[in-house]
């Protein structure tokens, strides 16, 4: 206390005469005057104290000034502050300041490429085996996981005018639901996800991945933005092949073309069907048969031509046996269909406001618009980048039993070919395949180290009365064995839908298998292939290879696919399928 006094004495005392006495007039000045300029040693205090006046009188006003217009606008200084710590930290990736979240993270512990059906079953499967866990989706397309299979079916059925932008639909058994998976409040926001409590999972939509350093376990985006990983699955699923006569066209040509696969496609060809006069379906598989139906309800209430021209001899013509190929083919006919098998496109040109398509055979056809479903091409662009083996026969990412690719790469979906240890090397493009492949690679990306065995299934509706489930090889070049029995009211898809309460059939029997299969032995001979003009009203076909069931269509019977399974993994021929027709309770009434 005694030094501080003596401290402050000597600071109060009157200095000496020379340079402080400059600073102590300073203290006196009431006025500006000649003195200020001219006291001291001209160059030296007198100078200084001018540009310590100067300099203080400027940082002070600027001072001021600064603090009046931050004060008066905080939301301008938060936004600019905010802006300068994202700009620093895209120039410094390792470097983030404190308390704050860059917009995408620079690190996940488990990154999913893709932001389809696999990727989001892959992010369920995590979650339920590391609660804590924080996935981050990368999905080039701008809307959330959603589900596929009701672009083709119940969408077109909707009578609610707004169907395309609620995208909410009625499946057969009348429940309504979205074509979402979860609503947006299931996601977390992608710049909380390094710091939400409990983790979750993150969506970055619109964005892709261009480079992947598989040892580096780092990717790139389109924009640049570089992310770690710990864990990575690639579900990049397929794109919609064109055909070769179409992409020579041009650029008019390509203007009227639907490539159909995503909800912006849904929505554009909608929007299309009530514009225009006449849409040409290119392709008879499972997706064009879909369309075509659901497009024929059209040319009955609005006046819609609707034709379908494919190289096949009938509908689904790869798939079915040639007599139930034709079948069908009259099914899509009665729906309103202007059916044209056996037809190949040579070229498509503009003639006046309309496309006119040439086949090979001569004919000729006019439409106002197209809509291409030839199949799929996997998304195999990582391959290059990452080192990845893509199999040259199926296309896809070759993975082993675990769908690794990779020791902390995993592949699931469209994008996998696996093997089969029942029927081989496989590549499947189907909704319970992606649902299947994606748990299981979430699992054993959290350690399950689980093989994947199971035999997915696929299904197809042709309206609400008609429709099948198929499990392992179905491919109409192989021997088959139909065994058929009359309908009833309950074999619909509409019916089924109603007793499982699920309109996407796969999830309510995705891994189920019988677990016995007895069969009784009967002398009865094999079953006759029907005769042309049958009305196949429910059935079972069987597809052989070296006697052995491989391939098993149920054409309108439904929730028997655990004892499909169970016979495809057995292996084992069967002297009578007319008794194993009878497994699947085929003469009920």
């Amino acid at each position: 206390m005694i030094r501080c006094r003596a401290a402050l004495a000597r600071a109060l005392r009157p200095p000496p005469r020379g340079r402080a006495h400059a600073v102590l007039q300073c203290h006196q000045l009431r006025c500006p005057s000649r003195s200020l300029m001219s006291s001291g040693v001209p160059g030296k205090a007198g100078s200084n104290l001018l540009l310590y006046l100067i300099v203080g009188g400027t940082v002070t006003g600027t001072g001021a000034y600064v603090y009046k217009t931050l004060r008066d606008n905080k939301e301008r200084f938060t936004s600019r502050v905010s802006t300068v710590t994202r700009r620093s930290q895209d120039e410094e990736p390792s470097a983030s300041a404190p308390g704050t979240h860059p917009k995408v993270p620079s690190h996940v512990p488990f990154l999913l490429i893709g932001g389809g059906t696999a990727a989001f079953a892959a992010a369920r499967s995590i979650r339920a085996r590391d609660p804590g866990a924080r996935v981050l989706i990368v999905s080039e397309d701008p809307n959330l996981p959603y589900m596929r299979p009701p672009l083709s079916k119940e969408l077109w059925f909707s009578d609610d005018p707004n169907v395309t932008e609620t995208l909410r639909f009625k499946q057969w058994n009348g429940k309504e639901r979205s074509i979402y998976f979860q609503p947006p409040s299931f996601y977390v926001p992608v710049e909380d996800l390094p710091s939400v409590e409990n983790g979750g999972v993150a969506v970055l939509p619109g964005k892709k991945v261009v480079h992947m350093d598989v040892r580096g376990n780092t990717v790139k985006l389109s924009d640049g933005t570089q992310i770690s990983y710990d864990k990575c699955l690639i579900a990049t699923g397929g794109s919609p092949r064109n055909l070769p006569a179409i992409e020579r066209a041009g650029k008019d040509v390509q203007k009227r073309l639907t490539l159909f696969r995503k909800i912006e496609d849904f929505r554009r060809l909608e929007k299309i069907s009530r514009e225009v006069k006449s849409i040409t379906i290119i392709g008879g598989g499972f997706l064009g048969s879909e369309l075509a139906c659901a497009l024929g309800r059209r040319a009955r209430t609005r006046g819609l031509e609707v034709i379908q021209l494919f190289p096949e001899n009938g509908n689904m013509g790869k798939v079915l046996p040639e007599y139930l190929s034709n079948w069908t083919t009259e099914k899509v006919r009665r729906e309103g269909v202007n059916v044209l098998p056996n037809a190949v496109v040579k070229s498509v040109s503009v003639s006046g406001n309309r496309l006119l398509i040439k086949l090979k055979d001569g004919r000729k056809v006019e439409t106002d618009h197209i809509v291409a479903a030839v199949g799929l091409e996997p998304n195999v662009e990582l391959a290059k980048s990452a080192g990845l083996e893509v199999d040259s026969n199926f296309g896809g990412f070759r993975v082993n039993a675990e769908l690794q690719a990779r020791s902390n790469i995993w592949v699931a979906g469209d994008a996998a070919c696996f093997y089969d240890i029942k029927l081989g090397r496989r590549r499947v493009e189907h909704h319970d395949h992606a649902v299947v492949s994606g748990r299981l690679a979430g699992e054993n990306m959290t350690g399950a180290a689980k093989p994947y065995w199971h035999q997915s299934m696929f299904w197809s509706d042709l309206g609400p009365n008609v429709g099948y489930e198929a499990i392992g090889l179905v491919d109409s070049s192989l021997p088959t064995v139909g065994v058929f029995a009359k309908a009833t009211a309950k074999d619909t898809p509409k019916s089924a839908t109603e007793q499982s309460g699920t309109g996407i059939r796969s999830e309510s029997e995705t891994e189920a298998e019988a677990s016995e299969v007895q069969i009784s032995q009967s002398s009865s001979p094999t079953p006759q292939v029907p005769q042309q003009g049958e009305d196949y009203g429910k059935g079972v076909i069987f597809y052989l290879r070296d006697k052995v069931v491989v391939g098993i269509v149920l054409w309108n019977i439904f929730n028997r696919m655990p004892i499909a399974r169970k016979i495809i993994k057995d292996g084992e021929e069967h002297e009578d399928l007319n008794e194993v027709a009878k497994l699947f309770n085929i003469h009920e009434d």
